[in-house]
């Protein structure tokens, strides 16, 4: 890609693509220039975003599971407000702006990912419990990621595809700039918005189609548990299109192993065993493929998450070994400081703090498991903070490199994974029962804190290279996002659970409620799916000595199908508007022009599912408790019937047509 092709943007033609040797990367506010970054305007604004999307996202993610991205809609906003109080050079501040208030996202998804599980269990959460998990993990992923910094976002330049910090930053700049580019953004994000808006909100068609809607998709589902099930959104689309044909294939490969080799498998041996497999609630033969998939199959793609974290672990040894190094030379004060990281843009907070704000919060976390969890038993306290900080030191780099790839955070499945460690670790030490699931939710809560803050945090700082933002004010201001963050969470978590309640027939909090599926029978002593585990590990490594990425593959595992498929779609379009002309200069720039769409389909989406947050809460507050607007609208029935369903796959081909040929438009 190569957005400084476009008449009228701020970014250089080499921002996305790999340099060649002897080039460098200069950002759009290059190191000699000066410009406001963190003021009064900037601090204000980004605290109150990162308590308001809190909120919303706290909301939203308990009631459907899905967290949305709050950096693209914060940005919107942030370039509004700008624009509408006539600001001057306020690149910058945007950036601020969106880095504090992009908190909320990554530290709502550690706390509802974990903690209503403890309300699902019959076990009460206290609001400081909730508040300082969310807040050590925070500081934890913060600090964690610094060293890692200039490994992804600068020496792997144009190595990844970075789809969520690429829409971030093309809104950022189409703001700055205005002129064609931002028209095309606009453009893009209404008619992106108003289609996801018009499914999720008003359900004129179905959000998520299968071929289940057909006669004969069907007989296949019931015979052969082979179903093929798609995401119709913009958002989802746009999102593949950035990832590119490569790594969307690859993700795609991974699901379909899941959903047409793995489910067919499990069923075909499975049907004759009359007794529930495990830990699950009915025979393999009463199951439908997602049952089978949620219950079996994504276990193999947790199992290769795992091992595709340890192989990069591995092969990143060098750049970890360095920092520990770094570290070690500051400390003793032999340490000298290269010319490079001199320059603005190349600032990091200093390592030597780094460390020791480490070990400040390390030590920290330990005070709150010996007094607020397991109640000053010291062997219990020490064993949590050694989980802790292993796991979350380890799984950093690759929430950061998961980012970086796909825009999606396998997190739940690393905490999955964590719980099931934890769970193990602890009943050998003797805490179990009540006591034990109490202690490994929030340990899972702080890791899975720790890695979401990681991914998310990650974006900001290639936002920043790109734009040109002092990485040490970004990391330094990230800390006091986290804290007001937090304090929001665990407010909102406390009221959501004395307004609707956990589980079924309240909030249903769909990932909490499995981390407590699964940990309620570790902590009685009954088995894990250790050999699913171990299938997607000799997987992981297998992948590897072919030379296919393993993350991205066990991904695609783990992931949903329809979540896939139309990422795998926007990969094909990106693939197709790039071969549409032999012209490299032209293919370029449509190249381009489909990043911006692409772009406003993800910051539409994500600002239109912030709405539709909002008012389903209003509604639930002065309406009554089911209200939806799908019900105040009569469209209840239709959303759920086959004929909105057909109607999906016929308006994802009409925005998928849109999709490419607006991306064509440019013409030599």
């Amino acid at each position: 890609m190569s957005v400084g092709t476009q008449k009228g943007s701020l970014l250089p033609e080499n921002a996305y693509r790999k340099l060649e040797p002897g080039e460098e990367y200069i950002p759009v506010v290059p190191d000699d220039k000066i410009v406001p970054e963190v003021t009064p305007y900037s601090l204000l604004w980004g605290i109150f975003y990162a308590i308001l999307f809190s909120m919303a996202a706290a909301y939203l993610g308990l009631k459907i599971g899905q967290v949305f991205e709050a950096a693209i809609p914060i940005a919107i906003l942030a370039v509004g407000t700008s624009v509408l109080l006539k600001r001057d050079n306020a690149l910058q501040e945007n950036v601020i702006i969106q880095s504090i208030g992009a908190c909320s996202g990554v530290i709502v998804a550690g706390a509802i990912f974990t903690i209503p599980g403890l309300y699902i269990l019959g076990l009460n959460a206290s609001f400081i419990q909730i508040f300082l998990a969310s807040l050590f993990g925070g500081f934890l992923g913060i600090l964690f990621l610094i060293p890692f910094r200039k490994y992804f976002v600068k020496d792997m330049h144009g190595e990844f595809p970075f789809p969520e910090a690429t829409a971030t930053t093309e809104v950022l700049v189409a703001g700055e700039s205005g002129g064609e580019q931002a028209k095309t953004l606009v453009k893009a994000a209404v008619i992106g918005g108003l289609y996801d808006f018009f499914v999720s909100g008003f359900g004129f068609w179905k959000e998520v189609v299968s071929t289940e809607v057909f006669r004969w998709g069907q007989v296949l589902s019931d015979k052969l548990k082979l179903v093929f099930k798609l995401n119709i959104g913009a958002a989802v689309t746009g999102l593949g299109y950035i990832v590119g044909l490569r790594y969307a294939s690859i993700i795609a490969a991974g699901s379909f192993l899941s959903w047409w080799v793995l489910i067919p498998l499990v069923y075909f041996i499975g049907q004759y065993i009359p007794e529930p497999v495990l830990n699950a609630v009915k025979p393999i033969s009463q199951m439908n493929p997602q049952e089978i998939f949620n219950a079996y199959v994504r276990h193999v793609g947790i199992g290769g998450i795992a091992a595709a974290g340890i192989i990069g672990i591995i092969k990143s040894s060098k750049i970890i070994g360095g920092a520990i190094k770094l570290a070690v030379s500051e400390f003793t004060g032999k340490h000298l400081s290269s010319s490079e990281n001199q320059r603005r843009t190349q600032l990091d907070i200093k390592v030597k703090w780094v460390v020791t704000l480490i070990i400040i919060t390390i030590i920290a976390t330990f005070v709150f498991f010996l007094v607020g969890v397991v109640e000053f038993n010291f062997k219990h306290a020490i064993t949590g903070v050694l989980i802790v900080t292993i796991i979350a030191f380890l799984f950093t780099t690759v929430a950061a490199r998961a980012i970086a790839i796909v825009g999606t955070n396998p997190v739940s499945g690393m905490t999955l994974m964590t719980l099931i460690i934890s769970s193990v670790i602890l009943v050998n030490i003797g805490l179990s029962g009540s006591k034990g699931m109490l202690a490994a939710l929030i340990i899972g809560s702080v890791v899975c804190t720790a890695l979401s803050m990681a991914g998310g945090f990650i974006t900001d700082l290639k936002i920043g290279y790109w734009l040109g933002t002092t990485p040490r004010t970004q990391e330094r201001f990230k800390f006091l996002g986290t804290l007001f963050a937090a304090a929001s969470v665990g407010f909102v978590i406390l009221v959501l659970y004395k307004t609707y309640g956990f589980g079924p027939g309240g909030l249903e909090a769909p990932q909490a409620s499995a981390m407590a599926a699964v940990l309620k029978p570790l902590m009685s002593h009954q088995p894990a799916p250790w050999l699913a585990y171990m299938a997607g590990i000799f997987l992981a490594i297998i992948l590897e000595i072919v030379g296919v990425p393993p993350l991205a593959f066990a991904l695609g595992m783990y992931l949903p199908i329809y979540l896939n498929t139309p990422v795998l779609i926007g990969g094909i379009i990106s693939h197709f508007v790039s071969k549409s002309t032999k012209d490299p200069e032209l293919s370029a720039k449509r190249r381009d022009r489909g990043t911006l769409i692409a772009s406003g389909f993800i910051a539409g989406g994500a600002i239109m599912g912030v709405i539709s947050a909002f008012i389903i809460f209003i509604g639930k507050q002065f309406v009554s408790s089911d209200w939806t607007l799908m019900k105040a609208i009569g469209t209840e029935h239709w959303a759920d019937s086959s004929g909105a369903e057909i109607l999906g796959f016929l308006m994802f081909i009409v925005i998928c047509i849109y999709m490419y040929f607006d991306s064509k438009k440019v013409r030599k």
